[in-house]
């Protein structure tokens, strides 16, 4: 493929040779907005965004200000942590062993021996008490022997503690002259009486207590082994999916859309079943419950079969959609272990300020006060407390959605340096690039973004809990529906920003104006990109994890032999694939986005750097209402 700028590029909307001679800008495009009036604006506006591409030299610092923001709040986070960390109080755990004194009317330290110290007064009286059963100067023939009698004395005492109507055989049991060991009665009063009576209890539950015991170190076993070997096997599982979807598409789409109604009624098929012949299950849950929730489940099937109907159309086109971007991340499979790693960083970060969080709750004071007339010990936090939690918990917040978007950027910035190469192999340090712009020049960009996703998630947080409790009124009505719209826009207006402003090294704000105009001039819609692909990738992961748990459960059941637990344990597992398999579908969402606006640039320039790209993006509507699927080439020829 020649990607020479000099060279009119092949025109892949229009099959006339008069159209293909002619750049993709020069295109008579249907215009949406009304004519400019001064054409030296409208040319100085194009010379503007011809110029757009990866920005391969020198960045200057973008959104300073936010870059400072978010620096001075971990800063300060970090210092009252380690503030609270040096200051707090080590009689935070001790708060029982303090009492009011009169004298200093204060809360002085008291410290209380330990129940079972050799000078406690408890094992005193233990001691005294096994002291009162004298022995007989004749020497047990055996120690079994004299082990034996000792138990027959501590049983008949216990005995006689719980049955004080056979005191009296009792004592003439231990006065009996032919034992080798003359005892003297313990008085039924006797505090041993109650240790007494607790050891033999807890002797007695000891043995359900080891076989309950071994039944759950088997279960967290069998949980722990399989949760490793998921956590190995999700490696390969992820590159054999990805190459799956390179290479076989089309056959992996078509072959799971029939599971995304075939495992939900299995499994609510198979629960029903299972519920109605266990007594345990039939009895918690009664008949008329478990029918309901049978028709629940299959009229969500019923809509998800509606939303297959509706959309088939786009089937064909999501597919070759998914190829292409398969095809960008396999050029680029170092992003499997870079993104990973800024994962593993982000909770590496996090562990001191959970740290500091726990330090901070010692930090205050034990007082005194008064509770019905009397004087208790209690505990008074430090008035700035709550302000630290309130900011610990801020930062966590927004370093979170920091990190997101600095993934996004590393993988905007390494797919669209590929996408720009003069060959496909990816270019050398990609991915170090990207990244040294992602915590360099572009940060401030990145924090402008993160906190307004942060605040985005807080709104939204506070819309839904409002709902929930049911507020009711019109002018709460109004105010969610104004709330739904704004966040919308926000989330709509940051699509994609990120991916701009990672190829171009733009700000936060030039960057969301430049997309927006870059993809109405061109006729692009960002609806579709993150629509229907999303969703049928979403829909083969949970179909493979669901089968991958279904798999473990048989196993554990034939093999293990871990009864209903085995459930517990496939659920466990489940999630975690799930969970692994959802990071790479974030992964392939992202590249799909990052493509859509490299080929948008493209467009916009007039060029041709990826034609297999441009074979199939061309296709995609300018519209959400636009019914735009995948036509052959060849059916475009006339």
């Amino acid at each position: 493929m020649d990607s020479n700028p000099e060279e009119p590029p092949t025109s892949l909307h229009e099959p006339s040779t008069a159209a293909a001679k002619q750049p993709l800008l020069s295109k008579p495009y249907p215009s949406l907005e009304p004519p400019i009036a001064s054409t030296s604006e409208a040319e100085e506006d194009q010379s503007q965004y011809l110029q757009i591409s990866y920005n391969y030299g020198p960045r200057a610092i973008k959104d300073l200000p936010f870059l400072i923001l978010f620096c001075l709040l971990v800063l300060c986070t970090f210092g009252f942590g380690i503030f609270a960390s040096v200051n707090k109080n080590p009689h935070r755990s001790e708060i029982s062993y303090f009492s009011y004194d009169v004298t200093s009317s204060s809360c002085v330290s008291v410290r209380v021996r330990s129940l079972f110290s050799s000078d406690s007064p408890e094992t005193s009286r233990f001691h005294g008490g096994l002291s009162e059963i004298p022995l007989s100067e004749e020497k047990p023939s055996s120690s079994n022997s004299s082990k034996s009698n000792l138990f027959e004395v501590l049983h008949a005492d216990v005995s006689s503690s719980r049955d004080p109507t056979s005191s009296n055989s009792s004592k003439s049991s231990f006065s009996n002259e032919n034992s080798p060991v003359s005892h003297s009665p313990v008085s039924l009063n006797s505090p041993n009486s109650t240790l007494l009576v607790s050891l033999i209890d807890y002797s007695s539950y000891s043995g359900k207590f080891a076989s309950f015991s071994s039944s759950e170190s088997n279960v967290l076993e069998s949980l722990i082994w399989t949760l490793a070997i998921t956590l190995i096997l999700s490696v390969p599982f992820v590159f054999s999916v990805l190459l799956l979807l390179k290479h076989y598409t089309k056959q992996i789409v078509y072959a799971s859309l029939p599971f995304f109604v075939i495992v939900p009624i299995f499994m609510n098929v198979y629960w029903f079943v299972a519920c109605t012949l266990s007594s345990t299950c039939s009895d918690a849950f009664p008949l008329a419950y478990r029918i309901f929730v049978l028709i629940f489940v299959f009229l969500i099937i019923g809509v998800i079969v509606w939303i297959f109907v509706v959309n088939w159309h786009r089937i064909e086109l999501t597919v070759r959609v998914i190829g292409v971007a398969s095809t960008a991340l396999s050029k680029n499979l170092g992003l499997f272990g870079a993104l990973p790693a800024l994962t593993l960083g982000l909770v590496v970060y996090y562990v001191p300020i959970v740290l500091f969080l726990i330090f901070s709750n010692s930090n205050g004071k034990i007082v005194p006060k008064e509770d019905n007339g009397e004087y208790v010990c209690v505990w008074k936090q430090d008035s700035w407390v709550p302000a630290y939690y309130t900011l610990a918990i801020l930062t966590m917040l927004w370093s979170a959605t920091v990190m997101v978007e600095v993934q996004v950027y590393v993988i905007s910035g390494t797919i669209a340096q590929w996408y720009f190469s003069k060959d496909e192999s990816p270019p050398k340090h990609g991915i170090r690039s990207s990244l040294r712009n992602a915590f360099g020049t572009s940060f401030g960009t990145i924090c402008f973004s993160g906190l307004l996703i942060a605040i985005v998630r807080v709104v939204r947080s506070i819309v839904d809990n409002a709902r929930q409790e049911d507020a009711s009124g019109i002018v709460n009505l109004i105010l969610r529906c104004c709330a739904n719209a704004l966040l919308s826009a926000v989330d709509f207006l940051n699509k994609f920003t990120i991916n701009f402003a990672a190829i171009t090294g733009e700000a936060y704000c030039s960057a969301a104006r430049m997309t927006y105009e870059l993809l109405k001039r061109n006729l692009l819609s960002a609806v579709f990109v993150e629509t229907v692909s999303t969703r049928i990738l979403s829909g083969i992961i949970l179909v493979l994890s669901a089968i991958y748990a279904i798999l473990v459960c048989v196993l554990l059941k034939a093999v293990v032999h871990l009864g209903d637990d085995a459930y517990f344990v496939a659920v466990m597992a489940w999630i975690l694939l799930i969970a692994v398999l959802g990071f790479f579908v974030h992964i392939l969402d992202n590249v799909i986005d990052t493509v859509y606006v490299c080929y948008a640039i493209d467009r916009d320039r007039g060029e041709v750097y990826k034609q297999d790209i441009h074979e199939v993006y061309v296709h995609l509507p300018i519209s959400r209402s636009h019914r735009a699927g995948f036509v052959p080439r060849a059916s475009q020829v006339v």
